[in-house]
């Protein structure tokens, strides 16, 4: 999420989201290998059916509202689930409706701004995913809906020839976080892990509501 606020400051929403997603799928091949032994698949296949209702649905919304409206809509959805994370027990994450949700909502907010790392990050936190399967799943997660999302994306002009280049200029860069990523991960402990998560997800609310 802080790399697409970045890219936010730098370039148009639209072609900020073109360049963060062809680099996020660079650094989801790293992530996919490297965390392979640790996925909840049954998680993963669950959630097929949402995530996709969440990528059409995004789509419309993408045409329909402003950058503005855009962000905003994602921000305040953010806020209103931090705030629901507080009470995970409440939250009912062990229901399969509940994650169907999940997937849902990160589907849609994939789709429209490359957010729906947050949604995800939410649900695996309540869930009480150790930081292994959490970065197993997710990655692999996002990787299929990244995937997912190219062709759409391309249809929509927001890959471009020209965003893609732009990203493959930046992939080393990618392939460097990654490294680092790697070596980070080993020296963290679970509980530093989570609040780690949960204030990279604050800080990328705020942006969007208030940015």
């Amino acid at each position: 999420m802080i790399a697409v606020v970045l890219a936010a400051l730098v370039l148009p929403a639209k072609d900020s989201t073109g360049v963060a997603l062809v680099m996020l799928l660079v650094g989801d091949l790293v992530g996919v290998w490297t965390y392979r032994h640790n996925v909840d698949w049954q998680l993963i296949g669950r959630l097929v059916l949402p995530v996709l209702l969440g990528i059409g649905l995004g789509a419309v919304f993408l045409n329909l509202v402003d950058d503005l409206v855009l962000k905003r809509t994602i921000g305040v959805i953010l806020l209103v689930l931090l705030a629901l994370g507080f009470w995970p027990d409440r939250l009912g994450a062990h229901r399969p409706s509940v994650a169907m949700g999940y997937g849902g909502l990160a589907g849609f907010t994939t789709m429209v701004a490359n957010a729906g790392g947050p949604a995800m990050s939410l649900y695996l936190l309540a869930a009480k995913y150790d930081k292994w399967r959490f970065l197993g799943t997710t990655a692999w997660f996002f990787f299929a809906v990244n995937l997912a999302k190219l062709p759409v994306s391309i249809g929509f002009g927001i890959v471009r020839p020209e965003t893609a280049l732009l990203a493959a200029v930046l992939a080393p860069v990618v392939l460097l976080g990654t490294w680092i990523g790697r070596l980070t991960i080993k020296k963290i402990e679970q509980a530093t892990f989570d609040r780690l998560v949960t204030i990279f997800i604050i800080i990328s609310a705020l942006y969007l509501t208030f940015g």
